[in-house]
């Protein structure tokens, strides 16, 4: 613990460093989760060395992962150790400990702790077959969007009517200015942020790209998205701002939220409905095992990446970091990014 720090403020650690999360972006199910481990090894340690998480050493933290490795598997255990190192990287940046005692533990795991660890390996043949038992419009809608686009769950949340330009009669709006000339084409903003108002309400989600994105619509998708707008629930009278249309959300509520704006908990809840009943999704399952939204991100950055043999144009998509390079696929879209992606985006429906 650092000299002069004061008890409340060692006691509330976890607290402070769920609010920073929580301010910096993080979406409430990933939010959720930090709080259920951190608050798991609060009282691992508090029930075996009468400890705060200030005080610990590298040696407690150790003990942690070995009882961690009793009831969870590898990929699980690589996942809560990345938490408690991230959350103990805060304690050390706000002077709240003198060293990250995770330093030290993650050197000596014997696994390695990856942004994408090993995952289940789901062929196209059988993504077909999972989105052919997906029926209902909007969950449709939701999968293959994610599926086609690459995009996170926040970020198809955060979707606005005018983010979608479709050359269809069932497009009756204006889209914005960065797609009015793209005709079959999402835009994907950076604006967006949890818990700040954008476009007249407040974001349940981030956009944490770090450009804006044009994603082309292929005839597969669009003929997904023309299905649900033609069964699209109107947006609530009373949740409309003064700039209605600028800010309905393209995917709303259809059940108890009828005709609001999802949020990722119902897009997730979505996905692992199918997913369990495919037999993909299991409770207590890692990232290795179970197929969620974010499964789909690497489902099309796999296969995308291997159709093409151009990690560029999947950047762009991705919406990852800029570079010079990436700048070129911006200021080329319609002849590089766009025919690239017809030729070889793959089909989930057929």
């Amino acid at each position: 613990m650092s000299e002069g720090q004061q008890p409340q403020q060692q006691a509330n650690t976890v607290e402070y460093f769920l609010q920073d999360i929580e301010h910096h972006g993080r979406n409430e199910r990933t939010a959720a989760a930090y709080q259920r481990v951190l608050t798991d090894y609060e009282s691992f340690l508090a029930d075996r060395f009468e400890k705060e998480p200030p005080e610990a050493s590298y040696r407690d933290c150790m003990a942690w992962i070995h009882e961690l490795r009793s009831t969870h598997s590898e990929s699980t255990v690589a996942t809560y150790a990345s938490y408690l190192n991230r959350f103990y990287s805060y304690l050390e940046r706000v002077g709240h400990t003198d060293e990250n005692p995770m330093t030290v533990v993650l050197e000596e795991m014997s696994e390695s702790i990856e942004s994408n660890p090993t995952r289940r390996d789901i062929t196209l043949p059988e993504m077909r077959s999972f989105v052919a038992d997906v029926r209902h419009p909007l969950h449709r809608a939701i999968i293959v969007t994610l599926l086609k686009t690459g995009m996170r769950a926040g970020e198809l949340c955060n979707l606005d009517l005018i983010d979608c330009h479709l050359e269809h009669e069932a497009q009756t709006w204006q889209p914005r200015a960065h797609i009015a000339g793209r005709p079959d084409s999402l835009f994907v903003s950076t604006e967006h942020t949890y818990g700040e108002e954008s476009g007249g309400e407040r974001r349940s989600a981030s956009n944490k790209r770090k450009r804006e994105t044009v994603i082309p619509i292929d005839e597969e998708l669009k003929d997904v998205l023309v299905r649900w707008l033609a069964v699209r629930p109107d947006v609530p009278s009373d949740s409309r701002t003064p700039s209605a249309t600028a800010t309905e959300p393209l995917f709303v509520g259809t059940a108890d939220c009828w005709g609001q704006r999802l949020t990722p908990n119902v897009v997730h809840h979505v996905v692992e409905q199918y997913a369990r009943e495919r037999g993909w999704y299991r409770t207590g399952g890692g990232a290795s095992e179970n197929v969620t939204p974010h499964y789909f991100r690497h489902f099309f950055t796999t296969h995308l990446r291997d159709r093409t043999g151009d990690r560029g144009i999947v950047q762009y998509l991705r919406g990852d970091v800029a570079s010079d390079v990436i700048d070129t696929y911006t200021h080329n879209w319609g002849d590089r990014v766009r025919e690239t992606y017809l030729e070889h985006i793959y089909s989930v429906t057929a």
